[in-house]
């Protein structure tokens, strides 16, 4: 190939593309022309590659067809009325739509964890075994409560939206796997089973509900509603729907996924800021208890009320 030659043939064809990508407004006409000469030069780029690779041009020409692809397929813009649409109607929706699974582990887990503060509770032996008698005092006198004001509250609320994040990614990212999501639900029932068994047989079991309550109807909450949507992932595998196929049962159910998942990272940045700010506020326990649980309840609302509209709206019901 002429390298020369083949500039000069074509570089008018790619100052006119240049052009035209640059222009904020095109007519009909243009915007055909637009289209076949970022065509051309496409093909252009693919034979300067193949035939006489010189960096300098190669990476000029990229650079225009880049542009002119992206202004021809149209670039994506934030747009507030996309956020509305997540936040009044898609969101909502994935949340109802998975409400069986989540409210399943939900009962578990609770059911789970009660059965374990319950038995340690009754079994000092036990309590001392699983922390140790040293432990469980310092625990009971200080450790439980002090856990709330160790850290100024930004940073405190800072590192329990990025932890709880985080199990809630992993709990999405694994639920196909089943056994990862069961792990990490025991793992956590076993540690409020303990300490709440220890407070309560020291007799400072006003003092661990009283501190959990407020943020943990919520924080746990988004933990539930990150298992369940794991697991129906997992089910949409094992069993998918005869309609659908398991490709297509998975993929659905991957979406939902991501849909959730990007709905949780604002539930644990509200839960963040109740245990960093309401849990350890020096108020009445009562009122701290009904700020938490007037956020849970709101979230409730949300996904079943809201997300039973939103899902009948989009079956155009």
């Amino acid at each position: 190939m002429d390298l020369d030659a083949y500039v000069a043939e074509h570089n008018a064809e790619w100052r006119r593309l240049e052009y035209l990508t640059g222009r904020r407004r095109l007519d009909a006409a243009e915007v055909d022309e637009l289209v076949a000469l970022y065509q051309r030069s496409a093909t252009h780029l693919s034979a300067l590659r193949a035939r006489a690779p010189e960096p300098a041009l190669v990476n000029r020409l990229s650079h225009l067809v880049l542009a002119a692809r992206a202004r021809v397929t149209g670039r994506q813009r934030f747009s507030w009325a996309a956020v509305g649409r997540f936040l009044a109607a898609d969101l909502p929706a994935a949340l109802y739509r998975a409400w069986p699974w989540w409210c399943g582990v939900a009962t578990g887990f609770s059911l789970l964890t009660a059965f374990l503060i319950w038995f340690v509770a009754g079994n000092p032996d036990t309590a001392a075994a699983f922390v140790g008698d040293e432990a469980a005092r310092e625990l009971v006198d200080s450790g439980f409560a002090g856990y709330y004001t160790e850290f100024a509250a930004p940073t405190f609320a800072f590192h329990l939206w990025t932890h709880n994040a985080w199990l809630a990614a992993q709990c999405l990212a694994a639920g196909v796997l089943v056994v990862p999501v069961l792990w990490l639900l025991w793992q956590n029932a076993l540690n409020i089973g303990v300490v709440g068994g220890v407070m309560v047989a020291y007799g400072r079991g006003d003092v661990f509900f009283g501190l959990i309550t407020p943020h943990g109807l919520l924080e746990l909450t988004g933990i539930y509603v990150a298992a369940g949507v794991g697991l129906r992932t997992a089910w949409a595998w094992i069993a998918p729907p005869a309609d659908l196929g398991r490709g297509r049962a998975v993929a659905e159910a991957g979406r939902l996924a991501v849909v959730v998942a990007a709905g949780l990272v604002g539930l644990f940045a509200v839960s963040a800021l109740v245990e960093a700010f309401v849990t350890p506020a020096p108020l009445p326990v009562a009122l701290r208890v009904a700020a938490g649980a007037a956020v849970w309840l709101a979230f409730l609302a949300y996904a079943l009320v809201l997300g039973r509209r939103a899902v009948r709206a989009d079956r155009g019901t």
